[in-house]
Formats: C-alpha cells, structure tokens, sequence
C-alpha cells in the first residue's frame, strides 16, 4: 500500500490520519548508477492509479508485537518518537516493522539474519529469517493534506540494498500489489508518473548520496517534514 491518496472526497467527513511507513531500498553499487527499487500501482487501483511509487503501506496492529532481530540506530528511532500525534500511539518499531513486512509482501526482498520470523510473516519463515531494522535511516515524514478519501502520517526508512538477501532482482514471491518492479537510476526516476511527495523523497536521497560521497550513508541529525494534518501546511525539520 502506498502512503499518498489521489485528490477528492471533499465536502464528507474528514478521514482519520493513519501511521504508515515507506521503504525506500537503495542499491548504490547498480551498474547505471545509484538506483532505488520501484513499483507501479494498477491502472484501475482507486488509489494512485499508475503511479511509480516505493513499497510500504499502512502500519497493522501486529506490527507493534513484531519480534525483530535487533533495534533500530538510535538516531533513527529517536527522530521517530519525535513530533507525536495526540490521536497516535505508533512506536518507532512498529513502524519498522511494517516497513519490513511491506517489503517482504510487496516484493518478496528480505533483509535479516537466520532466526525466528514474526508470526504470519511468512515470506521469513520460509526462508527461515528474522527482519532487521538495524540498518534502516530515518529520512523523511509527510501527511496527506485534509480533503482526501485517505490520510497517512508516512515515514520514509531508506535501506541499503547490499543489507538485502538473496537476489535482489527476483521478485517472484512478490504479490500483485505493485507491478513493473524494478530498479529506477535516481536519474531517471523523476520521468516516471510519480506523486509528488515521492519526487520530494527522491530528492532527499540524492542529498544523503552526495554529502556521503564514497562512503557510508550517514544518520540524518534532522528530518524534513511536511505537515498537513490541518488546513494551512507547514514543511518543518524534526530535530
């Protein structure tokens, strides 16, 4: 599921914001440079109809007793646990975990060591892996604007490819949620049919690439955020 609802649906009651989390897979290794995983939503889907969009989707209630394999960077779950909603009480690894669960169902990518999976993660349990959240990097947060038939309070993690196991390419045990998987060239991913809030996020990878230079992504020390739970948006950094 993705974390931005296509325009409509005013002048009915207001939706409820829901926690949702973004992954953006980032292979920096690809041989027509530096690519991040993308998929594309149906053409008679309601919402995002045809557009390129990451994987992720709306945090379960599961989530929150997910058994990881290890913690988050203490940057990033700090940064998380900031700026709370009053009507949310999401922790920063439930969203972890949603983000990885979403992965696996989307995509059939995996990213952890050998151990338990959660339980009803079943792409895990086949492969007899436990989800890791300890490479994730907090990067950006956005919430879909009033009026629109859905509402999301998105979390975007970014996770280097070279974290994922198995072939990165192979997306057979993915479902038929997002079609055209593939690795997109950060530099021809703003061609594709994209919501905006994914153009934005795509920029925010390119700015984490180029202060890394060639060497390791770096824990953001603040996050961009654009916040749109009342009429009158605000774009502001969390720490």
């Amino acid at each position: 599921m993705t974390m931005e609802a296509t325009p409509g649906g005013r002048g009915g009651a207001e939706q409820p914001i829901r926690d949702a989390a973004t992954i953006i897979v980032l292979d920096r290794n690809a041989h027509n440079g530096p690519s991040v995983l993308m998929g594309q939503r149906g053409a008679s889907a309601v919402f995002m109809p045809s557009k390129y969009v990451f994987p992720g989707g709306a945090v379960d209630a599961a989530d929150a007793q997910a058994r990881l394999a290890g913690d988050l960077p203490p940057r990033s779950a700090a940064l998380l646990a900031a700026e709370p909603r009053i009507d949310s009480q999401v922790t920063p690894l439930a969203l972890a975990a949603a983000a990885l669960r979403e992965l696996a169902e989307e995509t059939g990518l995996l990213t952890g060591p050998p151990g338990p999976a959660p339980e009803g993660w079943d792409h895990y349990a086949g492969a007899g892996l436990a989800p890791d959240p300890s490479a994730l990097i907090y990067m950006f947060r956005a919430i879909t604007p009033p009026g629109r038939p859905r509402r999301f309070d998105a979390r975007f993690l970014l996770l280097d490819a070279e974290r994922l196991h198995g072939d990165r390419n192979d997306f057979s045990a993915a479902c038929d949620e997002l079609s055209h998987l593939h690795w997109v060239p950060l530099t021809e991913a703003r061609a594709l049919d994209l919501p905006f809030i994914t153009e934005v996020a795509l920029a925010e990878v390119a700015s984490l690439l180029a202060a890394a230079g060639d060497g390791p992504l770096a824990l953001p020390q603040s996050v961009p955020f654009f916040d749109n739970r009342l009429a009158t948006p605000r774009f502001l950094r969390i720490g």
